[in-house]
């Protein structure tokens, strides 16, 4: 029997975007070209395997039936290729996708992206926002290569590892008037706070810390990036309470001055997340030593 195998990454696509628009902007294929695709799937089969739904497709009975079998196949089918392959990262032309929290954006990625031009100058990175989702991020898909952020109850199919940890400090205006060398607990909950609003686990760990504290904040705006905080911080008596990289980044600006909180908001992890088909991938595999080496590059 003759059937041809690049159908079958079409499938899964769908499976898993269970989205014609979707899985042709993965695939990078036209919509047309994808519903072709779709068409010779079922002439193979003699199911229609996906049904139109108001906001996408749905897998008939028989496409749910064979999905186990045809993930499998494809990724044992990878593992042979992968196997004789011989990465050669100075040489390679390749893009990754990766979903990252605006911390690692601002923290991590300058460094690795100037590690990268040196060791790797064909590779090329598109980032997407992540919080904690990783069905949302493509993590759970495979599509991207790695999530870096905080991962909370990852499923058996995503592996995920410890790359840093973060403590907390605080940034005021150069020539506060109230706040001298140190910022005690009640010149704190007086300040007016911007506050950051990143999506995911940050943000929570934050609320958490000052809750386990008993510590009050009056916040007067709240900003969805770290980048905006400088400005805010510039112009008014407010205070900002930020991971103590980004407080050391934003030290640099003569306006601004670092303090310490006045009581220890403990510390959170930095993680990176990825789905276990890419854990053999000589590529993947060279990805995510760099990052984790350019992690421990951080100054604690």
């Amino acid at each position: 029997m003759k059937y041809d195998l690049n159908l079958f990454p079409a499938f899964m696509a769908l499976m898993e975007e269970r989205s014609v628009t979707r899985a042709a902007e993965r695939l990078g294929v036209t919509q047309p070209a994808l519903s072709n695709t779709l068409n010779r799937l079922r002439e193979t089969f003699r199911d229609p395997l996906f049904v139109r739904e108001r906001y996408g497709v749905a897998p008939t009975e028989f496409a749910q039936s064979i999905f186990p079998t045809v993930a499998a196949a494809l990724e044992q089918f990878d593992d042979l290729v992968r196997m004789q392959q011989d990465f050669r990262p100075a040489e390679t032309e390749r893009l990754f996708a990766i979903a990252a929290n605006s911390y690692v954006e601002f923290v991590l990625m300058p460094r690795l992206v100037a590690r990268l031009r040196t060791e790797a100058p064909g590779v090329r990175l598109r980032l997407a926002p992540f919080g904690d989702d990783l069905t949302e991020a493509g993590v759970m898909s495979g599509a991207t290569a790695l999530a870096l952020g905080r991962v909370v109850d990852p499923p058996d199919t995503v592996v995920v590892q410890h790359l840093m940890d973060e403590g907390l400090a605080c940034v005021v205006r150069a020539d506060h008037p109230d706040v001298g060398d140190a910022l005690d607990r009640a010149t704190y909950e007086r300040l007016k706070h911007v506050n950051v609003l990143p999506p995911g686990r940050l943000r929570a760990g934050l609320f958490q810390a000052l809750d386990r504290q008993g510590l009050r904040r009056e916040v007067a705006i709240s900003v969805t990036h770290f980048l905006a905080v400088p400005e805010m911080i510039a112009v008014t008596d407010h205070c900002a309470t930020l991971p103590r990289r980004i407080c050391r980044a934003l030290e640099r600006d003569p306006r601004l001055r670092i303090v310490e909180p006045p009581v220890d908001l403990g510390r959170f992890p930095v993680e990176m997340a990825w789905h276990v088909r890419h854990r053999q991938d000589a590529a993947h595999r060279w990805l995510r030593s760099v990052v984790a080496d350019t992690a421990k590059t951080l100054e604690p």
